[in-house]
């Protein structure tokens, strides 16, 4: 199924949606929260992502006691580099500069390790059925293309991912029939899009619009878990905005395949 206007109809949908979340109240009170965690260095993102490629968000085991939240028993540390500083003499006004002598690794936790108190978030789950059968109908996509669908308990609160190396997909069972089309949505775009990328932050917004697509093709609202999904990893509501119009080939792409595989999607997206 080649891209379609009513493909670049949705696609302003989801930037219009994006534009309204980002400016709500709700938005504030998650960046709000947000601004608690570090800004890492490029190293140690490096360090995070060799260690924990599924990594979010991440923070010492202080940290997250503040935000009541515990690192489970018996989970593995993710060690950055911290700076090691020490407070020099101070000038004829009496202040001291503190100075960086060196390094020393630290151990943080995603929030993966972590249970207790619910974080704020701008990701509502969706709640209803699949009368269609549409998520049999996206699994029987992926078996054409050579990958297998999983139904797994996944760990940390993620939905699902996709494994190019494995040549499978993993949906969480504990959702709900709705949600779980949605997520197999985006871990087609994952197997469609990116095999190899440089940019995770990219690639996230790429797979969400995608789900996005298919999904008002399909006769299912996704935007209120959309919207800030897409958000959240494009750094902000304009830069979201932004990058999804850049990547509108690509989406439309990957959506016309997915869409294009389910007899009748036009008919009901009509």
């Amino acid at each position: 199924m080649a891209a379609t206007s009513e493909h670049r109809d949705v696609i302003a949908q989801l930037t219009e949606g994006i534009a309204s979340l980002t400016s709500s109240e709700r938005w504030r009170r998650y960046l709000e929260f947000q601004s608690r965690f570090h800004s890492y260095s490029f190293n140690n993102v490096l360090l995070i992502a060799a260690q924990c490629p599924e990594a979010t968000q991440v923070a010492g085991f202080q940290a997250w006691r503040k935000l009541n939240r515990f690192v489970r028993a018996g989970q593995k540390a993710i060690w950055i580099l911290a700076p090691i500083r020490y407070r020099r003499d101070g000038d004829e006004d009496g202040e001291a500069e503190r100075v960086i002598r060196g390094f020393k690794f630290v151990p943080v936790f995603d929030v993966s390790q972590t249970d207790g108190a619910v974080l704020p978030s701008v990701c509502s789950r969706l709640e209803g059925d699949d009368p269609a059968g549409d998520f049999a109908r996206l699994a029987a996509f992926a078996s054409s293309l050579g990958f297998a669908v999983e139904d797994r308990e996944l760990s940390g609160g993620a939905n699902g991912d996709c494994s190019h190396a494995e040549r499978r997909i993993r949906v969480e069972i504990r959702t709900t029939p709705r949600q779980r089309v949605k997520t197999l949505a985006h871990e087609l775009a994952h197997m469609l899009l990116h095999e190899d990328f440089a940019d995770r932050g990219l690639a996230e917004l790429e797979a969400e619009s995608t789900a996005y697509v298919v999904c008002r093709a399909l006769g299912i609202d996704s935007g209120d878990y959309s919207f800030g999904y897409v958000a959240t990893w494009a750094g902000g509501g304009e830069q979201a905005i932004v990058a999804v119009r850049a990547a509108c080939r690509r989406i439309q792409k990957a959506a016309g395949e997915i869409l294009g595989s389910l007899p009748g999607a036009a008919e009901r997206a009509a």
